[in-house]
């Protein structure tokens, strides 16, 4: 855990949930409250855990222990989301500790994504992610290579998260021995409008990070396309060409978004 911040990655979750067997979810609370819990854990990135949905108010009870504001905990992602109704209750279990925090909600059901528009919109949602593995054994779904089985899902998630104004955060790729794949699986995530994806091991971050790192012909061409709107605006024109492309308001707002992710890329 003290090493996870090296990795490059800008969000570090501690995992109480699925990745700890059932007889080890108290040893792994306590373990997580020790580094927490330390003054000089301290990285730049920022730090969540992610709870169980049974067992949240035993996983903060340990976890932030008696002087939560003393505990280093930036936001809490919260698994098998169904309703807006299971944000609200992890956030009023917060608030009952003295912390108010950002909550990662992790859509990863059927119910989950019919009702992924009202969790973008419960006021303690921060971002909407994406669980792919969950919600086809939810289906009884079978996953493959093309995910065409979940394709609806995901862009389902992304719509949500656009229309609600938060962050959008796409599946793990599980096979983390796949660069390509991932390489492949990140570039699509990037194209539907998603803001970051979920890494499961250390040599998953700087592929999704290269990934989501607008190419420097991109960059140039975003700037091109910001100078001349910015000229196209004092001349009171809203339509202007830049290299013979003629560029709208669509297109500007495409062109931001490239020059937020380099500079996003460059922290």
């Amino acid at each position: 855990m003290r090493k996870a911040p090296a990795t490059g990655a800008d969000v570090v979750c501690f995992d109480l949930e699925d990745a700890v067997a059932p007889g080890k979810k108290a040893e792994a609370r306590n373990s997580v409250h020790e580094v927490l819990s330390d003054p000089k854990f301290d990285p730049d990135c920022e730090v969540t855990i992610r709870v169980n949905t049974e067992a949240a108010v035993a996983d903060f009870d340990t976890v932030l222990g008696e002087a939560a504001e003393n505990v280093r905990l930036d936001a809490v992602m919260v698994p098998k989301v169904a309703e807006a109704a299971d944000v609200r209750w992890v956030a009023d279990l917060l608030e009952e500790r003295d912390r108010e925090l950002p909550l990662l909600s992790l859509v990863e059901s059927a119910r989950g994504v019919l009702n992924a528009e009202e969790i973008a919109d419960a006021e303690a949602t921060d971002a909407l992610v994406f669980g792919a593995e969950d919600l086809a054994a939810d289906l009884g779904a079978t996953r493959t290579d093309e995910g065409t089985e979940v394709l609806h899902a995901r862009q389902q998630v992304v719509l949500a998260a656009s229309a609600a104004g938060v962050d959008a955060i796409d599946t793990v790729h599980t096979d983390f021995g796949d660069d390509a794949g991932l390489r492949r699986e990140t570039g699509t995530a990037r194209e539907f409008g998603y803001d970051g994806k979920m890494a499961i091991h250390p040599t998953q971050v700087s592929v999704i990070n290269d990934a989501f790192t607008p190419e420097p012909a991109r960059i140039e061409w975003a700037e091109t396309v910001i100078a001349a709107s910015d000229e196209a605006a004092a001349e009171g024109k809203g339509v202007f060409t830049v290299d013979g492309e003629m560029i709208d308001a669509p297109l500007v707002a495409q062109a931001k978004r490239v020059l937020d992710l380099a500079a996003a890329a460059s922290e």
